[in-house]
């Protein structure tokens, strides 16, 4: 690594000026709204600040903010680290002060042990946690609980005692009856086991609502956003290489005077999709970038939307009904619009009532899955946008969404913590309500087979359905930190997960358990 002179950081440095910054930012901000100014004097995690904002429905625009204190994280990649013990550097009681949006955990309980940016290392990292060592006791993410003054069951009670569930609408007495609805599972399942824990990588994030920022196109390699770049993780080769980086000046090659292609730089990434040879990235201010993995440069590059709320929540790569691949860009200015995966020209723009928060296709391609800005979700035809059938059960708004290889089941996530299943041939209720531990449900992916269907809520906690037993059975992932994203590997043998952490952000591995499938075939 290269230094710049005068700008040696150790980590406890960057720790101290990082919550410095971040909190006299959002203490300017928050100013006018009369807050006390303690929360200056504890030197308090960001998690603390944006559940403050939170009250104040400081939303879409704390994404901004976010983005600001994360490029203290990219100055780590281009300036020297030194590994640190910070226990002695105790900024605020962990335990005490409050949880942030959709978690945000103060994370500066744990310690700065080790620091690995080493972007061409090839092997396991002394950072990294394999099966072995978890096996003998380790903690997968490697955090020393013996290090630290509480256990790690005694951090997850207050966790779950403190954590505050971000809500866009107003609890109503309907809430009082969710419980009541939602399905008795069996939990305790093991589907996936723990097989690699890397911190050579870490996932970041640019808005606390959005989630789908890691993606696998096999079991041994995975994309994910880590600041200003998209990296490629080879779980094979135990190596990090970047793929695209947004921070730089981005000219496209694409040549059709139809598809209007713009120059691009210093881009945030809020979303992206990535299957087969084909990664789709979403950018705060209406950008949209697509790359073809095995060439150089970036194919296309646009903003789609002038729009000041202009946001790209999320991004799709689909087949049509008649074959072809589409790219489908979700936006805040409420619209939906529909490219060419090949020519980049827009085909289609689709009008709806609010922000458009999530799409989804069909496996047959003919229908699309919108969620947002409301309680009801819609399935509308993905060749004309006529909404066909509205879901209505969940008491927030929505952000995931999935479809079961059967095209039969559409399962949507909720900031009401819920997941609900529905039988696309009868949408006039919902088949089953899945329940999360204590956040919204952020992320919704199904295998190929269709056999398990995993669920992300914000921070700490992933659970796996079993479709075979109705999804009575379930595994419980749980973990500290907040999650980036999560992805099945297309031939179902791998679960990634992504940890969004200042020291223990990672992208953590699970290989799919076959003893089961062998008892089940013998019983």
């Amino acid at each position: 690594m290269s230094s710049a002179p005068g700008f040696i950081y150790t980590s406890s440095a960057q720790t101290f000026l990082r919550h410095f910054l971040a909190t006299y930012t959002l203490y300017l901000s928050l100013q006018s709204h009369n807050y006390s100014i303690h929360i200056l004097h504890s030197f308090a995690s960001y998690s603390t600040l944006i559940s403050l904002a939170s009250n104040l429905r400081i939303k879409r625009n704390m994404a901004e903010f976010q983005f600001q204190t994360d490029e203290l994280e990219f100055i780590d990649d281009y300036y020297s680290t030194t590994d640190f013990d910070d226990e002695s550097l105790a900024f605020s009681d962990n335990l005490s002060s409050g949880d942030g949006v959709d978690g945000g955990k103060d994370d500066s309980f744990l310690p700065d042990f080790e620091d690995d940016f080493d972007l061409l290392h090839i092997g396991k990292s002394k950072t990294d946690t394999t099966a072995g060592e978890a096996r003998k006791g380790k903690d997968i993410q490697g955090i020393p609980w013996e290090r630290l003054n509480f256990t790690r069951d005694k951090y997850r009670q207050t966790r779950l005692k403190l954590y505050k569930n971000f809500h866009s609408l107003p609890s109503s007495s309907s809430y009082d009856h969710l419980h009541k609805d939602c399905k008795q599972v069996e939990k305790g399942h093991n589907f996936y086991n723990f097989q690699f824990n890397t911190r050579l990588v870490k996932s970041t994030i640019v808005h606390f609502q959005l989630r789908n920022l890691l993606w696998a196109t096999s079991k041994h390699d995975v994309y994910l956003m880590q600041n200003y770049s998209v990296m490629h993780w080879s779980a094979l080769r135990k190596s990090v290489k970047e793929v695209l980086n947004v921070a730089k000046p981005i000219v496209p090659t694409a040549k059709s005077p139809r598809s209007f292609p713009l120059p691009l730089s210093r881009v945030q990434i809020s979303t992206m999709s990535v299957k087969d040879n084909l990664l789709v990235a979403g950018g705060f201010h209406g950008e949209l970038i697509c790359k073809h993995l095995n060439e150089p440069g970036v194919a296309f590059s646009t903003k789609v939307t002038t729009d000041e709320n202009a946001i790209t929540n999320a991004v799709d790569i689909a087949e049509s009904s008649s074959g072809s691949k589409w790219v489908i860009a979700a936006n805040n200015d409420a619209h939906v619009r529909v490219f060419d995966a090949t020519s980049f020209v827009c085909l289609n723009r689709f009008s709806f009532p609010w922000s458009v928060n999530n799409t989804s296709m069909s496996p047959d391609g003919k229908l699309m899955a919108v969620l947002g800005d409301s309680a009801d979700c819609l399935v509308s035809d993905s060749n004309t946008g006529k909404v066909i059938s509205t879901l209505q059960g969940h008491l927030d708004y929505s952000f995931s969404s999935a479809w079961h290889p059967d095209g039969r089941i559409l399962a949507t996530g909720n900031q009401d913590t819920t997941c609900r299943l529905w039988d696309i041939r009868n949408t006039s209720q919902s088949l089953d309500v899945l329940k999360g531990r204590m956040g919204a449900i952020r992320a919704l992916k199904f295998t190929s087979d269709g056999r398990f269907l995993a669920m992300a809520e914000p921070a700490d906690f992933v659970h796996i359905f079993d479709s075979h037993s109705g999804y009575k059975k379930v595994q419980e992932i749980d973990l500290f930190g907040e999650i980036g994203g999560i992805s099945f590997s297309p031939d179902t043998e791998a679960l990634f997960v992504g940890v969004a952490d200042r020291t223990y952000g990672s992208v953590l591995e699970f290989n799919r358990s076959h003893q089961m499938g062998y008892l089940e075939a013998i019983f």
